[in-house]
């Protein structure tokens, strides 16, 4: 279906959509440390459902692109916040390997998926995200530290693995894991930063392969990877996503993440209808 074919003004209206996802997904992402794509995903699942394409591979265009569009934005905030020193790059290090498995892992499973099951992942994970948010609190703890031997490398490879499928990038399922095991918000948030790097650039590559030759992609699609929502989402979030970061380290945020807890809740379980009517 050629998106074009609704005139000036529908190319417009999704421009426009398209633009105000990516300035809220960079905020997010440099404010709770929550990855761009859980904003992203969702209005990219609505809006290709809106202008008629198929709901077999609607899910896989959103998460594909949204993949696509956290790596500008995740490179531009790991800067900001390693900056203020919030990166931990010793756990990175110890987490890479295991993430990337995770993602390789995440990346064969999204590609022989079907959309209703990519739907119900992403709501099955983004509601109890959004109750996280809402009332959750940083302050909660199960633990005083990380996990270490079997469970240290679990845990990053699960991260990876249903970030990838999601669209995420990894800050969505890190920040609160992390901050769960003791390790402070600022820190967590910037080292969650860094998960999208680890995360992105493998998963679109998948979502890339995944979706050679699939039928009823859009115009402009390499894969599952949209490039005009790649174009229009990426330079706007790459340039919010500082701004957001600063946000988060001037500000009192609990207010924030009630509404964007609110948001995560609505489009997900609309997302959560679609799947299962």
């Amino acid at each position: 279906m050629d998106i074009l074919a609704g005139g000036h003004g529908d190319l417009g209206t999704l421009a426009l959509g398209l633009i105000i996802a990516g300035a809220v997904s960079g905020l997010t992402a440099g404010m709770l440390g929550v990855g761009g794509g859980i904003v992203v995903v969702p209005v990219l699942y609505h809006v290709l459902g809106l202008i008629g394409i198929d709901a077999n591979v609607r899910m896989h265009i959103a998460v594909g692109t949204s993949l696509a569009t956290i790596i500008p934005t995740s490179f531009a905030s790991v800067r900001a916040h390693d900056r203020k020193g919030a990166v931990d790059w010793v756990l990175l290090r110890r987490w890479a390997i295991p993430m990337l498995v995770g993602v390789a892992v995440g990346s064969a499973l999204a590609g022989v998926a079907r959309g209703q099951t990519l739907a119900l992942v992403f709501a099955g994970v983004a509601i109890p995200v959004a109750i996280h948010l809402a009332f959750g609190g940083e302050e909660r703890r199960i633990a005083d530290h990380l996990p270490q031997g079997v469970g240290g490398l679990a845990l990053p490879a699960l991260i990876g693995g249903l970030s990838t499928m999601m669209g995420i990038g990894g800050g969505t399922i890190g920040v609160p894991t992390m901050t769960l095991f003791g390790v402070p918000i600022h820190r967590a948030v910037g080292t969650a930063s860094a998960f999208g790097v680890i995360i992105s650039i493998p998963g679109t590559l998948g979502a890339i392969l995944g979706g050679w030759g699939a039928s009823g992609l859009p115009p402009y699609s390499l894969g599952f990877v949209n490039l005009l929502g790649f174009l229009l989402i990426a330079p706007v979030s790459f340039f919010a996503a500082p701004l957001g970061a600063q946000i988060a380290h001037a500000t009192d945020r609990r207010k924030l993440r009630a509404i964007f807890a609110l948001f995560i809740a609505v489009t997900a379980a609309r997302m959560l209808y679609d799947a299962l009517a």
